[in-house]
């Protein structure tokens, strides 16, 4: 399986950006996912998180100004981004815990994207 995330870039306080990841591979089910970041010199941390059940959590920061949601007929995850902050600025990854194979034989495991960059300039 790989999670291939976009849509970072380069935006003004007060801006938007929308960040997608894509999963592929032999996707049977893909359970939770999430969106964590990390800024320079800084630990990785949760952003937002989507249970496959619907149940959504955010981290404290971003509350009321981020969206996580998920396509799941086409392996999706999004990021919507909204008010964005100087402090919002970090390499964005995506998260999945993402079932594998088929009637047969079935394996679950935890995936990440390779990040996408977000710079919010003041």
């Amino acid at each position: 399986v790989q999670l291939q995330a976009s849509g970072g870039g380069l935006v003004q306080a007060g801006g938007s950006l929308r960040l997608s990841c894509v999963a592929s591979g032999r996707i049977f089910n893909i359970n939770d996912v999430g969106w964590y970041r990390q800024a320079p010199g800084k630990e990785r941390e949760l952003v937002a998180a989507q249970t496959s059940g619907g149940i959504t959590n955010y981290a404290r920061s971003v509350k009321g100004r981020f969206t996580i949601s998920r396509d799941n007929g086409k392996n999706m995850v999004f990021l919507q981004m909204t008010s964005l902050k100087p402090e919002d600025t970090a390499v964005y990854y995506c998260n999945a815990v993402v079932t594998v194979g088929d009637d047969s034989a079935l394996v679950t495991d935890n995936y990440w994207g390779q990040g996408t960059e977000v710079t919010v300039s003041s």
